[in-house]
């Protein structure tokens, strides 16, 4: 698929739903970072900006990119109305071409599915990389299709965290596994039907 018809995809997945006022964010982030002192944090395919718009609220400074113009727009729209554009930079960016510059105190990855051939391992050791140390990288991925979802194939396969982790191939000297499991959950779409999914997390820590 090329740029410009990944662009046309996801540009369409984010047009066909109403622009949301306060977008929620992803349960695995809440849990995941409302201890942790705020800093600088990149969130890799923010879609709707859930999660950047409340990363921002607990005092992070927040990157967000996603290929989708609509929902980069509809981002920047929301930080400047809720007052939180001096926090807040979204931009459009392609994963496959390069890589958001910066160095950070957290990486996001919530969902980052796509019909696009995008080598998710090369972007996701990226992320590691972008790390300062300390830093921690969060990568969530369905473990099972919801009513919902834009990709509908029932012989999808979703890979573990473990291999989500061997794939990136990270040097256990400079980076080590925090979390790696399963949780099940209630999920509620954007339609509003609730359904019981599985997330795949997976959380490694920059050491060194």
């Amino acid at each position: 698929m090329s740029t410009t018809d990944a662009i046309t995809f996801w540009d369409g997945v984010h047009a066909a739903r109403p622009a949301a006022t306060d977008p929620r964010p992803n349960a695995r982030l809440t849990e995941t970072v409302a201890d942790l002192p705020p800093g600088d944090v990149l969130d890799l395919g923010c879609g709707a900006g859930g999660d950047a718009l409340w990363l921002a609220r607990q005092g992070w400074c927040v990157t967000a990119v996603d290929v989708s113009s609509v929902a980069v727009e509809r981002l920047a729209s929301l930080a400047v109305s809720q007052g939180l554009d001096d926090r807040i930079t979204a931009r459009r960016h392609d994963l496959r071409a390069s890589f958001p510059d910066g160095v950070f105190d957290l990486v996001c990855a919530h969902y980052l599915h796509t019909p696009l051939d995008l080598d998710r391992a090369t972007v996701l050791r990226e992320a590691a990389h972008a790390l300062r140390p300390g830093g921690r990288l969060l990568v969530v991925d369905h473990g099972s299709t919801a009513p919902w979802s834009w990709n509908q194939d029932p012989d999808v396969r979703y890979p573990a965290p473990r291999e989500v982790a061997a794939d990136i191939g990270l040097d256990p000297a400079a980076w080590t596994v925090e979390r790696a499991d399963s949780p099940r959950r209630v999920a509620t779409g954007p339609d509003g039907r609730t359904a019981e999914v599985t997330d795949h997390v997976l959380i490694v820590r920059r050491t060194a």
